[in-house]
């Protein structure tokens, strides 16, 4: 099985956590403890979550995790949403971050479907 670390859904996950604690350091202070916190741990639960599960025993635990994952990036993509709407960033940084969050999203539904197997699990 492929390292975590070479999936193209991981690079993209961590690329996109890159990106969002950047984009975070411009937010106003008085968002430092809710919308700053829990944006860069929606991002960052993604890799996350690919990392733990690939360290898992089983495909269907790892499958699980991928699962999680999967919501934090439907987390994620309300949470740019509500930082574009409060014009903590433009649209065309909404743009981006939004299309990678839903290429994120695609590329864990691809992946949890390599993930079922009725033999090991």
């Amino acid at each position: 099985m492929k390292s975590v670390e070479d999936l193209d859904v991981f690079k993209l996950s961590h690329e996109i956590t890159l990106d969002i604690y950047s984009l975070t350091n411009n937010f106003p202070e008085h968002e430092k403890y809710d919308l700053t916190s829990q944006i860069r741990r929606s991002s960052m639960s993604i890799p996350m979550n690919l990392m733990e599960g690939n360290h898992r025993l089983n495909k269907k635990e790892y499958r699980q995790f991928v699962g999680i994952a999967r919501g934090s990036a439907g987390e994620l993509k309300y949470q740019l949403m509500l930082s574009r709407d409060l014009n903590y960033m433009d649209d065309n940084m909404y743009l981006r971050l939004r299309n990678k969050a839903e290429s994120i999203s695609k590329m864990l539904t691809k992946l949890a479907a390599s993930l079922t197997d009725t033999d090991n699990g």
